[in-house]
């Protein structure tokens, strides 16, 4: 059951009130003054706070014990008990955020009720904070797996703008993780507690996605029975994520462009506005330009949308992070024996050598899919998708297994071909590994580029806490502010 503080300057009632509590089987700390109630609420750490709203004739410390409950990690939950004459006061502690007052002499059967239905609230305040913290940490910048500079580029822009109210524009085709960085720039900023709600603008009709957007007034027509609001009045306090906004209909532009505008909606069939405090995240796999000069896009709209644009680089043009999105995906989607994962490494050169029209979508279901199909725990190139199977070598050596679900370390040997200590593999398989062909240059500039990467990732890893990355790498903070500047001049 629950940790009840109990505070009252009646002894008496301290003491029927503690044992009907504890008969409830609560745990119960009394106290007869709020001072001392005061100095050991931390250490306590109740649930529950029940206080009497006046515990001598001058001030009511019961004003003093919520604040002090609501600073707890998680806050507790208060209950007031008020005497005649001073409801309005308690009236006043609930709008500071008492859950509830029960005036003396109170029954007992409503006391029990009342702390019955406070510990309920409670229940459900953690619980749904336990879930967007979940949500939260599920989209956190380093659950965005990349190490190209591309990616490093879209990390930079994200945490730039994550904590703003500027329009967004996510560009990229399908499959390339637009909602994830939709979802990222939301629950990284200040409307994280409100509501994201994302919707497909290709998956309705035009009159459905009118009334589904912007909602709809009882009798607007044949089938609105009732009033019903839109997406855009669930959505106030937080945020909108309208994918593939190009197939919208010219209607609902022009519908789109005023809410944009004038930060306000009407239902279909009223004619009185609805102020909301919405963002706007867009999302397209469409050269809007080129609507644009068919006629089948408004102009006014797409600067209206493409405040901030974010392209997202296609699959077949980051190859370098396949071992590292293969072996985020390979924990999260085990062998039947519950293990992770390994894979030969012709079966991932094999991936490398695929251009992934699908990207970062298709990717996962070929994992997934092997996952399944292979027999232990090893991946091997009979477990691909056909289509990646084209591209082994008949009778290809598979005894060469890579585990892609260790540390950097061990992506960097599968992408190089190299073992620990720096040796290299045999000479057969490194050549037939090396995933790309890239010209060599300085060797200063090889390794500035690949610090600001690895600074990148730091960054990423600690949701962009500076501090904690200077930690985390080893350096300075004065240090790290001078790199950051040097990466980006």
């Amino acid at each position: 059951m629950a940790k009840v503080l109990l505070v009252d300057d009646d002894v008496t009632m301290v003491h029927l009130v503690s044992e009907l509590l504890r008969a409830e089987g609560h745990e119960v700390v009394p106290f007869t003054n709020g001072p001392s109630a005061l100095e050991a609420m931390e250490s306590v750490a109740p649930e529950l706070v029940v206080t009497d709203l006046y515990l001598d004739q001058n001030r009511p410390h019961g004003i003093e014990m919520l604040a002090k409950a609501r600073t707890l990690n998680p806050p507790a939950t208060v209950i007031m008990i008020t005497g005649y004459g001073s409801v309005e006061t308690a009236v006043e502690a609930m709008k500071k955020g008492a859950f509830d007052y029960l005036e003396k002499p109170f029954k007992i059967d409503n006391l029990r009720l009342c702390v019955q239905r406070a510990l309920s609230y409670n229940t459900a305040v953690s619980e749904n904070l336990y879930l967007r913290k979940q949500l939260k940490k599920k989209y956190q910048f380093n659950q965005i797996i990349g190490s190209t500079a591309p990616m490093h580029q879209v990390f930079k822009m994200v945490e730039r703008v994550a904590d703003t109210d500027s329009t967004i524009l996510i560009l990229g085709e399908s499959g390339t993780g637009k909602e994830m960085i939709a979802r990222a720039l939301h629950y990284n900023s200040r409307r994280q507690f409100a509501p994201f709600i994302p919707i497909n603008c290709t998956a309705l009709p035009e009159a459905l996605l009118e009334s589904e957007l912007f909602g709809h007034r009882k009798g607007a027509f044949t089938g609105a029975l009732a009033d019903k609001k839109g997406l855009f009045q669930e959505a106030d306090g937080g945020t909108i994520f309208l994918d593939e906004v190009g197939s919208m209909s010219p209607v609902l532009q022009t519908r789109l462009l005023r809410v944009l505008q004038e930060r306000e909606v009407r239902r279909v069939g009223d004619n009185t506005p609805v102020y909301v405090n919405v963002r706007v995240i867009a999302a397209t796999n469409e050269r809007l330009e080129e609507k644009i000069q068919q006629a089948t896009f408004r102009e006014d709209l797409y600067y209206r949308l493409n405040v901030i644009s974010i392209p997202l680089p296609p699959l077949r043009d980051r190859k370098e992070d396949l071992p590292l999105l293969a072996g985020h995906f390979l924990r999260n989607k085990p062998a039947r024996s519950g293990n992770a994962c390994r894979i030969t490494r012709r079966a991932l050169d094999v991936l490398h050598q695929h251009d992934w029209p699908g990207n970062v979508r298709e990717l996962e279901n070929a994992i997934e899919r092997a996952a399944t199909l292979c027999e232990g725990e090893v991946i091997r190139i009979a477990d691909l998708p056909p289509v990646l199977q084209k591209y082994a070598n008949p009778g290809a050596d598979e005894s060469e297994i890579v585990s892609l679900t260790g540390d950097t370390q061990t992506y960097t040997r599968a992408m190089t071909g190299t073992q620990p200590g720096g040796a290299a593999v045999p000479s057969a398989t490194a050549t037939s590994t090396a995933p790309l062909n890239l010209p060599v240059g300085a060797l200063k500039d090889f390794i500035h580029d690949q610090e600001a990467v690895y600074i990148a990732r730091a960054l990423a890893q600690v949701g962009g806490d500076k501090e904690k990355a200077a930690g985390l790498l080893g350096i300075s903070l004065a240090t790290l502010y001078r790199k950051l500047a040097e990466a980006e001049a």
